[in-house]
């Protein structure tokens, strides 16, 4: 029963039903939550030499939005509308592959397969993979955990991309029932290892919790809210990958 209403409370959030709409806060992200020592060579190879950037996000549940504006408000649309912004003269599509109530060991072992069934121009340069929320809900052991990141991980830079992880969402009342910390501290250790960077959503969206721009110990969410924190972690989203990429947007307005 506990499992049931953890679970019900971390994916209600980002994937809630359609209710009221509400006006989006500024959402500042502290720097040093978004700044990587990591790189993107691939994301880079992409946007200097084909001027095409393909991004694939393998998520949970929470990774889209119900309704009929779900599909254009999800943090992915938003991604791709925000790096369409900043990466002139650049194509950026971005492809979502929710994989809803799975473990890491789960979605990792269907990587290889995935990435070689795309046609060669879906191919992706970049996997984001949101993971570590249903191993936490189910008691998953970290070390088990890590060897499943460490699994897919690698599957993915065998198949020649870049990879960025995200950790677990926030929510206040989550962290009385469910031990959080040492998901996120494995995923931060093995992201290190691998030379890869973490978007830090739980980190972040404390952040926006605690500065009063989401109202996140309410018992429930609607369409508003959720729509406001998809837009605010995809804007956030591209900021770190452009960071990881090393290209400065404001060259490529000058090739144009």
């Amino acid at each position: 029963m506990k499992a049931l209403l953890v679970a019900g409370m971390v994916m209600g959030l980002l994937a809630a039903s359609p209710s009221r709409a509400e006006s989006n806060p500024g959402c500042v992200v502290p720097a040093y939550l978004l700044t990587t020592e990591s790189a993107f060579p691939k994301v880079a190879d992409a946007i200097k030499s084909r001027k095409r950037l393909n991004i694939l996000v393998v998520g949970s549940g929470s990774s889209a939005l119900a309704g009929a504006d779900g599909a254009s408000a999800s943090y992915p649309a938003r991604l791709e509308a925000t790096l369409r912004e900043s990466l002139a003269g650049v194509t950026v599509n971005v492809q979502t592959d929710l994989r809803p109530k799975k473990t890491a060991a789960e979605a990792a072992a269907g990587f290889g397969p995935l990435i070689e069934k795309l046609p060669q121009d879906q191919k992706p340069d970049l996997v984001i993979w949101q993971t570590g929320t249903v191993d936490a809900i189910r008691s998953i052991d970290t070390d088990d955990f890590r060897a499943a990141l460490d699994s897919g991980i690698g599957a993915l830079q065998k198949a020649g991309v870049d990879v960025l992880l995200i950790n677990l969402q926030y929510n206040p009342r989550m962290e009385t029932m469910l031990s959080v910390s040492p998901y996120n501290d494995t995923m931060r250790v093995v992201a290190q290892e691998h030379e890869i960077p973490v978007f830090d959503r739980f980190s972040i969206m404390r952040h926006w919790s605690e500065a009063g721009d989401f109202d996140l110990f309410g018992p429930a969410h609607g369409f508003g809210m959720a729509k406001r924190v998809h837009d605010c972690i995809g804007r956030s989203l591209s900021t770190m990958i452009v960071e990881a990429s090393r290209v400065n947007p404001a060259e490529l307005r000058i090739q144009r």
